[in-house]
């Protein structure tokens, strides 16, 4: 038996694909007996309008194990958007999550006793995309998971690396806002 995984974070980016299809998801990972599945039922009973969380499916009927939960970072407006996030994105998801566990990330004895939550970063601006390359979104969306899972699981970065690298990593956004300024 594997040891319990009370609950662990990861985040990853997954970008230079088509315009608007980076990924950027975030994850938390837990034992659905304990406080993270009280949280993982909590999200799923409790709606927010523009916010829908909806399981990860393999298919329009088949849930991926472990059971993940999707929450969408951006708040959904458009029935285009909402398409493709609950289409494409929510697919991709599910890929990921079994990447995981076929890689060894994810043991394959927990998983249905693990929940994972991705909070789901879409553009808005995949909307306005006239040929919409629907295989990209689906592969940047499924790495992004799978790597934001490893990264929870072996708890990365480490401590060491982020105190020792401290003055090394620059936010992009913040590097960008500086470099404006010269």
């Amino acid at each position: 038996m594997s040891e319990r995984i009370i609950m662990r974070t990861g985040e990853a980016l997954v970008a230079g694909g088509p315009p608007f299809t980076a990924a950027e998801p975030e994850v938390v990972i837990g034992e659905l007996d304990g406080p993270f599945g009280t949280a993982f039922a909590n999200l799923l009973g409790d709606q927010v309008k523009g916010h829908t969380r909806v399981l990860a499916l393999m298919n329009t009927d088949m849930m991926v194990r472990p059971a993940t939960l999707m929450v969408s970072k951006v708040t959904v407006k458009a029935t285009a958007y909402t398409n493709i996030l609950m289409g494409t994105v929510q697919g991709a998801i599910a890929n990921g999550v079994l990447d995981a566990v076929r890689n060894g990330t994810i043991p394959k004895e927990k998983a249905n006793d693990l929940g994972i939550i991705v909070s789901v970063w879409l553009n808005p601006g995949i909307t306005t995309v006239a040929d919409l390359d629907h295989e990209a979104l689906f592969n940047i969306h499924r790495e992004a998971t799978r790597r934001a899972l490893e990264k929870a699981m072996r708890c990365e970065p480490s401590i060491d690396f982020l105190l020792e690298n401290q003055e090394k990593l620059v936010h992009k956004y913040y590097q960008n806002a500086l470099d404006a300024r010269k």
